[in-house]
């Protein structure tokens, strides 16, 4: 491997931690790296990928003031490019505000989502939108040619060149962008129109906010959604005509919001609200629909079948698992990160625009979460969905299931004990037009060799295991959300005469 290190970022972590989400294969680093041509272990590159795999990940620098939570970690993003039968990799930390300020100080500057408010340094308060630092670590997704990094509790947009990974500064949208209350998470790219759909929640009325980007990162629709109170969505789903978004019955407890403290508590009298709203509706457009009470973490697909819209996200069977006193400490602090303890399984859910009624069918029992398609039919009629399996009690993935949503018929494919993957993206084939004519990609931490590898799997039949096994140049930190761009949808892809011509630093 041709390989320069970019860089490395100070880092101030305790010596021997004992904190599982910063250690074993939640252990950060602190090097950028620049791989030209990356080693291939196993298999070979197929010609028939062109793109590039990016995924987001939690990878602290500093200690926490008090305590830990692995969402706190600042945001790095790894990049895996493939051209013509080659594959360069390259990691960035993304350059948030936050960041830059605790790496002039040396030290950390915000309370974490384990920790109290008050024990933020006075100094730099809590920000316009939140009490957390603002790492834009959750999730990544590419519009307009430009890779955007978000927050789960909502804050700016950090831009990234998605082949150099250079830092572009903060999305504006043409002065449009909500500086008030930020942008959530999951925003959603349509590949069909360019635009890009949002949402922004808050603590003050109305509570939730809806938009729409267009092909140009302008924006060009921007409306309230009121709610009866504070809420914590997650995710969203879109269609060709409407945009979906809920109210689900977990949320900041009332009381100890007015007392200045931030609970969330599970409500299971409560629905599943669920809020469909044309792409360019207002608030008294929107159509709210009941349904079973549960917290949808994340939505895979919606679209439009007759009247009625078919939504596919994934069933939380017990989304407050209380503490039963099994497992470590960390365990029972962390229970909520544990799909094995949540047992969410992927679900439908039928939303009738004239009866105004919803139905819902579970669609599997397998717990799994986590849940990627083919990202060109977003909106669309969709029939796979790979999603992740879980290790018991922890937030890692063990290995992957494929959905056929169809004829119920599943795939799975476990890695080796101690091997822990991210969450796949779906790169269609070059010249492709099956939907599962595609290659799942996944980076994987590998506590056995100490190392981490990229792999490709065959769409069609992921139990055969990986057709392709890239060595990256150092074990990396396991990671959440990924997103996958063609090589058609990047600027000046075309152009280059092969992946390590891009470095552009």
């Amino acid at each position: 491997m041709d390989i320069d290190i970019v860089g490395r970022v100070l880092t101030t972590l305790p010596e021997g931690d004992d904190h599982p989400y910063r250690t074993g294969p939640w252990r950060p680093q602190s090097t950028e790296w620049d791989v030209d041509r990356v080693e291939v272990v196993e298999g070979s590159i197929p010609s028939d990928i062109d793109g590039v795999y990016l995924r987001n990940t939690e990878n602290p620098v500093h200690p926490a003031i008090e305590t830990y939570h692995p969402f706190d970690g600042d945001g790095m993003i790894h990049a895996v490019g493939f051209r013509d039968g080659t594959a360069f990799y390259r990691n960035r930390f993304i350059r948030t505000d936050g960041f830059i300020e605790e790496q002039t100080a040396g030290k950390p500057l915000w309370a974490g989502l384990a920790e109290p408010p008050t024990a933020t340094v006075a100094s730099h308060g809590w920000g316009a939108r939140t009490m957390l630092k603002d790492s834009s670590s959750t999730d990544v997704t590419v519009h307009n040619g430009v890779a955007l990094t978000s927050f789960y509790q909502c804050g700016d947009l950090y831009q990234l060149d998605p082949v150099t990974l250079k830092d572009m500064g903060k999305a504006e949208w043409g002065g449009g962008f909500p500086v008030d209350w930020g942008v959530s998470a999951h925003p959603k790219v349509d590949d069909r129109t360019g635009e890009m759909l949002f949402f922004s929640y808050s603590t003050q009325a109305p509570y939730l906010s809806y938009g729409v980007v267009d092909a140009n990162s302008r924006l060009v629709h921007h409306t309230p959604v009121p709610l009866p109170g504070p809420r914590l969505p997650h995710d969203m789903a879109f269609t060709e005509n409407y945009a979906i978004l809920n109210d689900c019955p977990m949320f900041w407890d009332p009381e100890a919001l007015r007392n200045g403290k931030y609970a969330v508590r599970y409500h299971p009298e409560l629905p599943l609200r669920l809020g469909v709203i044309p792409r360019r509706g207002g608030p008294d457009d929107i159509r709210w629909f009941e349904a079973a009470p549960t917290y949808v973490l994340h939505w895979a697909n919606a679209y439009e079948d007759g009247d009625e819209i078919v939504l596919d996200g994934f069933f939380q069977e017990d989304p407050a698992p209380a503490d039963d006193g099994s497992g470590d400490r960390w365990q029972r602090m962390f229970r909520f990160l544990a799909n094995d303890r949540m047992k969410p399984r992927l679900h439908r859910w039928r939303l009738n625009l004239v009866t105004g009624q919803a139905t819902e069918e579970s669609l599997t029992d397998t717990v799994s979460e986590f849940g990627m398609i083919d990202g060109s039919r977003g909106g669309q009629t969709h029939r796979y969905v790979y999603s992740a399996l879980n290790r018991p009690g922890w937030f890692l993935f063990n290995g992957m299931v494929r959905h056929d949503t169809w004829t119920g018929v599943e795939q799975r494919y476990l890695f080796e004990d101690g091997v822990y993957g991210s969450e796949t993206a779906v790169a269609p084939r070059l010249g492709g037009s099956a939907e599962d004519d595609a290659y799942i990609v996944t980076l994987t931490t590998d506590m056995n060799a100490d190392a981490s590898f990229c792999l490709l799997f065959d769409a069609a039949d992921i139990t055969s295991g990986p057709v392709c096994k890239l060595r990256l140049p150092e074990r990396i930190s396991s990671g959440t959300h990924s997103t996958w761009a063609a090589g058609s949808d990047l600027r000046g892809w075309d152009t280059l005469d092969r992946p390590g011509d891009a470095v552009g630093l």
